[in-house]
């Protein structure tokens, strides 16, 4: 699992968007969809997502000539086109617009993940240093955190753990798992409230009108982000 990754997809089909979101998420990546290239520039200029995937039929600017003008402008994020243009032409005019990897529809849930993999290694994500989830933004190199593009001041072990969530979005953490992966030489000191305490301290400074619910009580599991 990719921890705390950031992929967009572009792709007019909402039940294809909702596919990709279902299968990224599930590998632990981050998400955001988009039905056209409307905004996306926009967003690639205010996050660092690691990877995106674009379809080439879309609404308005065509996928290919959107990703041939994110490179003239000095943009470099891996694409992988997904799309049902299919013949030998439109692969290679993929490739020469900028594209890194080029999937055809129908495709494999599997072997597109496969493919994310791969060229997220290639790229060298592992030097990817900001994380995100819903309006929560990490910066690890800094340690510093903003909700909403607000500035959230936290101690070193609730940074840590909601590294730790925004890093598994959607997946049920067990508090085994938490107390190693968060206390670890503390753990010595853990009991079953100790998790407890601090997410409900985390929630008031991430959530203090308790209206964004990021945080759902799995029973007999732990927690999961939502």
């Amino acid at each position: 699992m990719e921890d705390g990754i950031e992929i967009i997809a572009i792709e007019d089909d909402q039940d294809i968007l909702n596919l990709l979101e279902y299968h990224l998420q599930k590998e632990g990546y981050a998400f955001t969809g988009f039905l056209s290239t409307k905004n996306v520039e926009q967003f690639l200029e205010e996050e660092s997502p690691a990877l995106m995937i674009v379809d080439r039929n879309l609404p308005g600017l065509e996928g290919s000539e959107f990703v041939s003008q994110m490179r003239q402008k000095g943009y470099t994020i891996p694409v992988i086109f997904l799309t049902a243009r299919d013949k030998e032409k439109d692969l290679v005019e993929g490739f020469e617009c900028g594209g890194d990897d080029y999937v055809t529809k129908p495709f494999s849930n599997k072997e597109l993940m496969v493919r994310v993999k791969a060229l997220l290694a290639r790229s060298g994500v592992g030097m990817v240093q900001k994380i995100r989830f819903r309006d929560i933004k990490l910066d690890l190199a800094k340690r510093e955190a903003w909700v909403d593009k607000e500035p959230i001041d936290l101690t070193n072990l609730e940074f840590k753990l909601l590294q730790t969530f925004v890093s598994k979005p959607n997946v049920a953490l067990e508090r085994d798992f938490l107390r190693d992966e968060v206390w670890k030489d503390e753990s010595i000191d853990f009991h079953d409230k100790t998790i407890n305490v601090a997410i409900s301290r985390l929630k008031k400074k991430i959530d203090p009108d308790g209206t964004k619910n990021y945080f759902l009580p799995v029973w007999g599991v732990g927690y999961k982000m939502i």
